[in-house]
């Protein structure tokens, strides 16, 4: 699945602010904004947004 897609469906769910989930995330509050804007994330990056909505289920 796209990285983008999961955000949005976990923002969409959680109804957390983008800039707070970039912050807790990966301590980036540009960080959905900036994939929006086709920003592409790496793998460890791509691996810190799962592991955290996996602990931080919406």
């Amino acid at each position: 699945m796209e990285l983008l897609g999961l955000i949005e469906r976990y923002l969409k769910t959680s109804h957390m602010p983008e800039t707070k989930f970039g912050r807790l995330a990966v301590n980036d509050p540009r960080l959905v904004g900036d994939l929006r804007r086709g920003r592409e994330p790496g793998p460890e990056m791509i691996a810190r947004v799962a592991a955290f909505i996996d602990r931080c289920p919406a």
